[in-house]
């Protein structure tokens, strides 16, 4: 299974606004067998899915799983399209968002995040 959490530019903390993330960590996640190293993943503008157009492969296709700490519901739809499902959590560690999905702990609750409530009026008008 793999997995994809959003980061910020330093990679060591979960990044809000999924939609406008560039830097995400990529796991491959493969039942007993110890988890490796993420790929580090920097998306383009054009990659970002509020510019996607979904006409070419895009490094997130075939990602199960997208950890964030949040997206508005155009980037929810989106992502449902590519066959992902997003989960929102107020966890700011990647490592402990990935542990916790893997042993099958809820994650955190998200924190109030203005830019969301901005997302939400936005997707009103989204083609996604």
């Amino acid at each position: 299974m793999k997995i994809a959490i959003a980061t910020k530019q330093d990679w060591s903390q979960v990044s809000g606004h999924a939609g406008q993330t560039r830097d995400w960590l990529i796991y491959e996640c493969i039942p007993g067998q110890p988890i490796g190293e993420p790929q580090r993943i920097q998306l383009s503008k054009q990659q970002l899915p509020h510019h996607f157009q979904d006409n070419e492969p895009h490094p997130l296709h075939g990602v199960e799983i997208i950890v964030a700490a949040s997206a508005g519901d155009g980037y929810l739809r989106h992502m449902e399209k590519w066959g992902a499902k997003v989960l929102l959590t107020g966890e700011q560690s990647p490592d402990a968002a990935l542990k916790m999905i893997l042993n099958g702990v809820a994650l955190p609750e998200t924190r109030f995040d203005i830019t969301t409530t901005l997302c939400k009026l936005r997707d009103l008008f989204s083609s996604h």
